[in-house]
């Protein structure tokens, strides 16, 4: 499995505390089956993460699995905020785009999901990338399902946090949004060892397999889809929002 969404790299936002606490994540990861994890740090105005550091601080975390015998692989990313993606250069985008790819993981402004999303979705379209929407469980509004198929039609994807299909207070909605057909992937969201949601995907797909609507797309969601964003490559949708 890959999980596009961690916050695995040590000392640069909300996530990993240290060094020690990302090799515990990776662990975590590889005891979950999960063999490469997209660092995904928050570009944001309210974290200073410096952007060109990421290649430098993304090989040092591997060494460190490797020294560790840990069997996981760390691929370069960001959480690219709604606010901040028009002020990145084509330089910095690159570097924050998932795995070697041309797909960012965009996170939406607090709040209901407004036309400035869907135009920052547009505008990535023309700069050669496409969007994986991270949070859609963040975003209830009484057109929230409408808003998600909008950013679908305009080439978007959508990331939903693994754990919250686990939880009691989230499962609901959770799985109503993917029998609606508005999740195409699952990934973490992990920020640490020592608390918080884990670094594990495994049981939340188990989850999926039940839901009659989800579990003939299973394996194009938990393998094909994240392989290919990570690789780059553009993806035919095998079902489409039924909203």
């Amino acid at each position: 499995m890959v999980d596009l969404h961690c916050h695995i790299l040590p000392g640069v936002d909300d996530g990993a505390l240290d060094m020690r606490d990302s090799v515990a994540m990776g662990r975590q990861a590889a005891n979950d089956g999960i063999e490469r994890v997209c660092a995904t740090p928050h570009i944001r105005h309210d974290h200073d993460v410096r952007i060109g550091e990421l290649t430098e601080r993304v090989e040092a975390l591997n060494a460190a699995l490797r020294d560790e015998s840990v069997g996981v692989e760390v691929l370069r990313g960001g959480e690219v905020a709604e606010t901040a993606v028009e002020g990145l250069g084509d330089e910095e985008l690159e570097l924050v785009a998932l795995g070697s790819g041309r797909w960012i993981l965009l996170e939406p402004a607090p709040g209901p999901l407004t036309n400035v999303l869907l135009a920052r979705v547009a505008r990535l379209v023309e700069r050669g990338y496409r969007a994986l929407i991270a949070h859609p469980e963040r975003h209830l509004s009484a057109d929230m399902y409408e808003r998600i198929a909008g950013l679908i039609a305009a080439g978007a994807l959508v990331q939903a946090t693994a754990d919250f299909f686990l939880r009691e207070r989230f499962a609901a909605g959770m799985r109503a949004l993917a029998e609606a057909g508005l999740v195409h992937v699952l990934s973490s969201d992990a920020h640490s060892s020592h608390g918080g949601r884990p670094l594990h995907m495994r049981e939340a797909f188990e989850r999926l397999a039940g839901f009659e609507s989800v579990a003939p797309h299973l394996e194009w969601m938990r393998d094909v889809a994240p392989a290919a964003i990570i690789d780059g490559d553009d993806l035919e949708l095998p079902f489409g929002p039924s909203v």
